[in-house]
């Protein structure tokens, strides 16, 4: 679970699915063009109790199968919201209504950080920071590496952390205004004008 953000909900991580299923079960993706077998390689299945109306199984199809990409259940800016991570993979639904899902254009996502005073959850692919509010994507950043993003802080309104410069060969650290997604710095910099933000 992700620190700091209060939940309304309570979920289990099963190690494999029931051999019954429950009477209301969710399986995410659903109807997302390209993904139609992701299932085969495999899914994150967890028990969620919401906190209206009984208990479901959700089922998220993994990304990828490779144990270097994170897997887990995080809880969101909003109360009602939950993600599931599964091989890289972010969902997030309102626990109310399971039958609507976002899954997230980061793939995969590398690590997810919480910012509690910007009331954002952050998700880190090897190029992007995708920055999650209520129910919608706030912004996205520009890219900041060639590939690969360490973040090594996350305060009040703002991330820091290295991309990598291919041409250097070096990692380069930036800055990112959570309140805006604006970011300077990076392993990135194709040209002087690349320093805004891909805004949603």
């Amino acid at each position: 679970m992700s620190d700091g953000f209060a939940q309304s909900w309570a979920a289990e991580v099963l190690l494999r699915p029931p051999l019954i299923a429950p009477a209301n079960s969710y399986v995410w993706p659903m109807r997302i063009a390209g993904e139609e077998e992701a299932l085969a390689r495999g899914a994150l299945n967890v028990m969620v109790l919401p906190r209206q109306g009984g208990a479901y199984l959700a089922t998220a199809a993994l990304g990828f199968r490779d144990p270097s990409v994170p897997t887990g259940v995080f809880a969101c800016p909003d109360a009602d919201e939950i993600c599931l991570l599964a091989g890289g993979y972010a969902y997030l639904a309102n626990t109310l209504r399971p039958e609507k899902v976002t899954l997230l254009p980061v793939k995969p996502v590398i690590s997810v950080h919480s910012a509690l005073d910007a009331g954002l959850l952050l998700f880190v692919g090897f190029h992007h920071v995708l920055a999650w509010r209520r129910e919608r994507v706030e912004w996205e950043t520009r890219r900041l590496s060639w590939e690969g993003i360490r973040v090594v802080e996350v305060a009040g309104s703002w991330m820091r952390g290295f991309g990598w410069d291919l041409m250097k060969d070096v990692e380069v650290e930036f800055q990112v205004d959570l309140r805006t997604g604006e970011s300077s710095g990076g392993g990135y910099q194709v040209d002087s004008g690349q320093k805004g933000l891909r805004g949603r």
